[in-house]
């Protein structure tokens, strides 16, 4: 497992739902970055993930941070997911899974007896200069939210 916690973060850029390129950079020295990795768009613990994110939107903006979520789907899948549960923030595509690689979410996965490659549900939370202050792995949906603000609330409010 690669620990990321302490370091900086890894450099991405990549399209959201809409095609516009969303690169870390954007927020440099600006906002915190809450950049979660999820497997699928509109599965039952990935939309109970987005959905807790879009619940708690506000509180994560007073403290001046951006939700980020990522996964391989395309933008017409994020497109759809977003407008079905009126998420307000954007989703990336990362279809190569390069940027899952680069922050060592691509993982073998088992399910129903089977092996395969996929995104292994992860949290970073990524401050105004570029250093992934807290990442969460192998996340567990119920509660998850919680922990993050309550971590970025603890951080921005030393």
């Amino acid at each position: 497992m690669t620990v990321l916690e302490g370091k900086k973060a890894p450099f991405f850029s990549l399209r959201n739902e809409n095609g516009e390129l969303v690169s870390l950079e954007d927020f440099a020295n600006e906002k915190y970055v809450v950049l979660y990795f999820y497997p699928k768009d509109s599965t039952p613990g990935c939309t109970t993930q987005a959905c807790d994110f879009r619940d708690n939107y506000e509180d994560f903006s007073k403290l001046n941070a951006v939700i980020l979520g990522v996964s391989p789907d395309n933008e017409a899948s994020h497109q759809k997911f977003i407008g079905k549960h009126g998420l307000p923030f954007s989703l990336l595509i990362d279809d190569e899974h390069e940027v899952a690689e680069q922050y060592g979410v691509w993982k073998l996965k088992k399910m129903f007896g089977r092996e395969f490659m996929g995104i292994e549900r992860s949290t970073f939370l990524i401050n105004p200069q570029g250093d992934v202050v807290k990442e969460w792995r192998k996340v567990r949906v119920k509660g998850h939210i919680d922990e993050a603000l309550e971590t970025l609330t603890e951080i921005v409010n030393g």
